[in-house]
């Protein structure tokens, strides 16, 4: 679904003002760390890790597994929050704003065959980690992070 239900509730009172959420990215990593698994969007064309809101309640770590169930029909386990960044604001087609303070996590593929799980998505694919397809630096950069696995989160404003 691409707009959670309670974005669009919010929506009714608050029209297109700038709103403050938080989202997750699920760097999916097969068990080798040598591929990644991402998502060609329906929005944009273009190939990005899996991503989302999270919900009102949830955990930004339960997100990543949902999203990537929901986008990518997979399973995954997240080991880690590697990044936590402050997006820039998005203005989207019909003139919403929003800005995001968003939480990377590095997970590794347990099962499920890769394809696509709802309308946000035209095709799901495995690439190697050294060869990725044309994608905004912001998801490169995601996946750069989730690949160096360092100890410590970083806090990226």
């Amino acid at each position: 679904m691409p707009i959670p239900p309670f974005i669009v509730a919010l929506r009714e009172h608050i029209g297109h003002a700038p709103l403050w959420l938080l989202g997750t990215t699920a760097v999916i990593l097969n068990e080798d760390a040598d591929r990644v698994l991402l998502a060609r969007r329906a929005d944009t064309g273009r190939w990005a890790p899996i991503s989302g809101i999270v919900e009102p309640g949830e955990h930004p770590g339960s997100t990543a597994r949902r999203e990537a169930l929901e986008e990518a029909s997979v399973h995954v386990e997240v080991e880690r929050l590697v990044e936590v960044t402050v997006t820039d604001q998005y203005e989207y087609p019909n003139g919403d704003r929003a800005q995001y303070l968003n939480h990377t996590f590095r997970c590794r593929y347990l099962s499920g065959e890769p394809r696509v799980g709802d309308d946000e998505n035209l095709e799901v694919a495995w690439f190697d980690v050294h060869d990725l397809p044309v994608m905004n630096e912001e998801g490169r950069a995601r996946i750069r992070v989730a690949l160096l696995d360092e100890p410590e989160t970083r806090f990226v404003s």
